[in-house]
């Protein structure tokens, strides 16, 4: 019997044919809990990782600037709302991943479309969000991933340039070089793929909103991102449990990111182990 299990299951296996998958993974991790073994990442932060309307709303309890979000699950209920929904919007699945399922909408009228013309953007999670849309560069700024390890800032990339919504630094959503990738989000051809750059100098008081927030998920591994909008708010927009680290990053900053956890699996083990 194992010692630890780290969990890395994907909220977004269902673009990949794999929806069936999150369920059964929650569960597992709920019974493994339930019979005294370590769970890193578990089954509270698994429950976080899978909910858009979870990660908003415990960003709003931490007092933290987050984007004004509205969840629904019939489009009758925003024509209720009338002028308190703003456009340009993101269109956005309660449970998301790499990007998936995102469109960006200029009225109420367009949303109706966009999901007459493909009903498929109900699943998995028949919850949808519509969410401000937040104006930034995304060519010279981008957004800011920052990655944690055991509560502690691992590093810290700008994510530039690309298209679409989908800035998952794996290698197989966005590959290295001319390396071809097996993502399931296709990206459109104007902008290829963003860039990945090393942030080192992240300030430090961001680093701290960033530990605050990392600490109050209950992850033992994961991400945040941010972006500073064009008119200079700081908005954290984003919450992931499953961590995809960039080596080229890690190694530009002199180290390895996977020896760093593989590192960090080691300790956990051993303390469950009772060795020193």
């Amino acid at each position: 019997q194992p010692s630890v299990i780290f969990n890395q299951a994907s909220p977004s296996a269902y673009v990949r044919g794999n929806g069936h998958t999150v369920s059964f993974a929650l569960a597992l991790l709920e019974d493994l809990e339930s019979s005294g073994l370590k769970v890193l990442n578990g089954s509270a932060a698994f429950r976080l990782e899978l909910s858009k309307i979870a990660q908003v709303r415990l960003m709003r309890q931490l007092g933290m600037d987050y984007p004004r979000t509205v969840a629904f699950n019939r489009v009758e209920a925003l024509e209720e709302l009338g002028k308190a929904i703003r456009f340009p919007a993101i269109l956005k699945p309660n449970q998301g991943g790499s990007g998936a399922r995102m469109v960006e909408v200029g009225s109420l009228g367009e949303l109706t479309d966009v999901l007459h013309a493909d009903p498929s953007l109900w699943n998995p999670d028949p919850v949808l969000l519509l969410q401000e849309k937040l104006e930034h560069d995304p060519v010279q700024e981008g957004i800011v991933r920052m990655e944690f390890l055991d509560g502690e800032l691992l590093y810290a990339m700008r994510v530039v340039g690309g298209s679409g919504f989908n800035l998952c630094p794996s290698v197989d959503c966005n590959p290295e070089g001319d390396e071809d990738g097996t993502c399931a989000i296709p990206h459109t051809e104007s902008g290829g793929n963003p860039s990945f750059l090393p942030y080192p100098d992240i300030p430090a008081e961001i680093v701290e909103e960033g530990r605050r927030l990392f600490s109050a998920t209950g992850f033992d591994v994961g991400a945040l991102e941010y972006l500073v909008t064009s008119d200079g708010r700081r908005v954290f927009y984003d919450i992931n449990a499953n961590s995809n680290l960039r080596r080229s990053v890690g190694m530009a900053m002199g180290f390895d990111p996977f020896d760093r956890v593989a590192e960090y699996l080691e300790r956990k083990i051993a303390s469950e182990n009772g060795v020193a």
